[in-house]
């Protein structure tokens, strides 16, 4: 047994099952689920490469398999990410229970959460390009909604992740000639600008960022917030990863600078946009493009590494929480037509949908910063930190991070005031299942964010993996 088949095969092959299985629905999301939760488990307790002793058995879990010729590794160093990795996957799942994402929402989840595994662990580094755009096929297949066409959001997010994988093979060929010529300061250059260009077009950088909107407002709320979490968070590992490997790329004196740039433009034009925005499901894109451009700034930073990697669980449970909140809101009951999320549609649905409603006010201002909640500890730190390195980037975000709380304190006066003059009655209509994980998910954001050191140090620590990135400790 090797690790990359534990770790990437099985979900892969699980996935694929469970898929003809999609018609037990309940059945595929549980399985999926506790698949996710044991892979996160075994990745937490079982070492690698290590000699292990079950009774009379003993056995081992390699580091390396071979494919074709190339090599996938997982070591033990990858252990602590793995069980991240499974554990937010879990998370996405488990909300499938009740969301009705669709029946092919896990079984395709479980491939691309395999695939992604193997994006840190194949060699050469370079073919996990390759990766990436086997998982935005997959993608755009969990974005197209049962028994509908192909939308425009999810064809444009096929494009431009199709647009950037070239420039990141091109890189890797210009790569060769800087190893071998490593004065050669014009090969230099252009591997770095076809570099930046291919993460331009893959972490939905200004301004090719329309198709997360298009994404949010067209796919199925739990779907678009799956893809847009677990792929940009593996995208950002992937240039992490060509930091680690290459010290003429992290020791560049202009790389913290572009990186701040293209994160606070992020940051201002997602708040601009989030702050005029009278869409529920767009706002949700135009959020995700703000977060986006928030683990920029923190990767920026020196020492920043450790606040990238515990912003993750605060995000990942925003997200979810958010996402389901815009299930709930957009079923009309006893209809199989979607409600339209504008403002005009929404007016007065805290009424009938009090704890959805809530939800996706407290995961929007947990987004933003605000005290008591998930987001308030790292959005502290990053501030901070921001504010030592560069005054004018923290000022920008904190333009773009106030679009972010006007829009939740618009939707938050839309949701709660009722259009009728007359004293609406207050109605607690969520199922009983949908009232479990809202409410799970709201306490979850007070209690990390209550409780930080109890939660993100350890996802700090996921920065080790980088040696070359971490802060010496």
């Amino acid at each position: 047994m090797s690790a990359p088949i534990l770790w990437m095969l099985l979900p892969m092959l699980a996935g694929g099952v469970l898929f003809l299985m999609r018609r037990w629905y309940r059945l595929t999301v549980s399985l999926g689920t506790g698949l996710a939760l044991l892979l996160a488990l075994l990745a937490w307790q079982v070492p690698i490469d290590t000699l292990l002793r079950l009774g009379a058995w003993t056995f081992k879990i390699n580091a390396s398999l071979d494919v074709l010729g190339r090599q996938f590794t997982l070591a033990e160093a990858d252990r602590p990410l793995l069980t991240v990795i499974y554990v937010l996957a879990a998370i996405w799942f488990a909300v499938a229970y009740v969301s009705r994402a669709g029946r092919i929402f896990v079984p395709l989840g479980l491939v691309t959460t395999g695939l992604l595994v193997g994006v840190p662990a194949v060699d050469p580094f370079l073919y996990a390009a390759l990766l990436l755009e086997m998982v935005a096929l997959v993608c755009v297949v969990i974005l197209t909604r049962p028994g509908q066409p192909l939308r425009r959001g999810a064809l444009r997010f096929l494009i431009f992740q199709t647009l950037g994988m070239p420039f990141i093979l091109f890189t890797g060929w210009l790569l060769t000639g800087v190893e071998a010529s490593p004065g050669e300061l014009a090969l230099v250059s252009r591997a770095a600008v076809l570099l930046g260009i291919g993460f331009v077009f893959w972490l939905a950088i200004f301004p090719f960022h329309t198709w997360l909107p298009m994404v949010a407002e067209d796919a199925h709320p739990l779907s678009a917030g799956f893809v847009f979490f677990m792929y940009s968070f593996v995208v950002l590992l992937f240039g992490l990863g060509f930091l680690e490997r290459f010290a003429w790329l992290r020791s560049a004196a202009q790389l913290a600078t572009l990186l701040r740039l293209a994160g606070a433009l992020m940051v201002l034009t997602g708040g601009v946009w989030i702050a005029f925005q009278r869409h529920l499901a767009r706002m949700f894109g135009f959020g995700v493009m703000i977060e986006i451009g928030k683990a920029l700034l923190a990767v920026s930073l020196p020492g920043g590494l450790p606040l990238f990697f515990a912003m993750l669980l605060p995000r990942a449970i925003a997200l979810a929480v958010w996402s389901l909140a815009l299930v709930v809101l957009q079923k009309i009951p006893d209809q199989s037509a979607a409600r339209p999320l504008d403002f005009r549609n929404i007016q007065g649905l805290a009424h009938k949908y009090p704890l959805a409603a809530s939800g996706l006010i407290l995961a929007l201002f947990s987004l933003g910063g605000l005290p008591l909640l998930a987001g308030f500890p790292v959005y502290v730190s990053l501030t901070r930190q921001l504010s030592a390195a560069s005054p004018v980037i923290a000022v920008l975000s904190l333009i773009g991070t106030a679009g972010l709380i006007a829009a939740g304190l618009r939707s938050l006066s839309i949701l709660f005031i009722h259009p009728d003059t007359q004293s609406p009655r207050w109605q607690l209509t969520e199922r009983g299942a949908v009232i479990f994980f809202l409410a799970v998910g709201v306490l979850a954001l007070f209690v990390v964010g209550l409780f930080p050191q109890a939660f993100l140090p350890p996802l700090a620590e996921l920065a080790l993996r980088f040696p070359h990135l971490a802060p010496a400790p």
